[in-house]
């Protein structure tokens, strides 16, 4: 793909973004590359390993900062990576046009962000009713929670491998309600940490079926890593409400337009 400084700039916003709130990435990303021309396929596949290189930088630096729960990561990648290793296996399995293929990711790629957008307006709803309850049995260290967590794992990671869409927002939003004590920083950390290892083998499995543009994704990662790194610094000290209002309003549009 011939180099266009557009990508570039793209990749270090969104970098940025997520680095920042741990919500962005593919839900940005995604729409930003079909704005460029990118056939569904090739988005959703760069993306994911665009996800996993850009997202391993973050870890670096939240890591350091004390950021991950380690223990609540290995809980949801016990579910997403066997979800995405089906997913995966379906979507090759499915013995038809690749016209056809386009179509159905456009579409999940609608629905992904309209519910990212939702989520992502509620979080802090959400997060206050957690906090409400959580002298529950339910928010205590139990079986039935990491059993839940596993639950969101398996969700996330068919909806990740499918569209690109949902590792940061609604799995952020899912693990403020789990976990509604956790800080923050931590569960932005522990989020990143998780989609690591999902977008990674998503993004490999796609590549193995051909939809990986290398250009495109070497330009995207030149403003990217610098991005999450700005952005996984600064975590924390910055209020995210109106970037995270604004990013929501741009998800629930192009969402729309994707499905409408």
């Amino acid at each position: 793909m011939d180099f266009q400084i557009g990508l570039v700039i793209a990749g270090l916003a969104v970098g940025f973004i997520v680095g920042l709130t741990g919500v962005g990435g593919g839900s940005l990303m995604t729409p930003i590359l079909l704005y460029f021309g990118i056939s569904p396929t090739t988005a959703v596949g760069t993306d994911l390993l665009y996800a996993a290189f850009t997202k391993a930088g973050g870890v670096f630096v939240h890591n350091k900062k004390g950021n991950i729960n380690w223990k609540i990561t290995g809980w949801l990648t016990l579910g997403s990576v066997p979800a995405s290793l089906i997913t995966l296996w379906i979507l090759h399995s499915i013995k038809t046009d690749i016209e056809t293929i386009n179509r159905v990711i456009k579409y999940s790629l609608g629905w992904a962000l309209l519910f990212t957008s939702i989520a992502i307006i509620f979080k802090n709803k959400i997060l206050k009713y957690s906090q409400k309850h959580a002298g529950d049995k339910f928010h205590s260290e139990s079986t039935t929670q990491n059993m839940l967590t596993i639950a969101i794992g398996i969700l996330l990671g068919a909806t990740v491998t499918l569209t690109s869409i949902g590792a940061g927002a609604l799995g952020t939003v899912t693990l403020f309600f789990l976990y509604p004590l956790l800080p923050t920083p931590r569960l932005v950390g522990t989020e990143i940490a998780h989609a690591v290892p999902l977008t990674l083998v998503a993004g490999i499995g796609h590549a193995s079926m051909g939809n990986l543009d290398l250009g495109l994704l070497g330009q995207l990662l030149m403003g990217s890593l610098p991005g999450i790194y700005m952005g996984s610094m600064l975590s924390g000290k910055v209020p995210d409400q109106f970037l995270r209002n604004a990013i929501a309003v741009m998800l629930f549009l192009a969402g729309y337009k994707l499905i409408f």
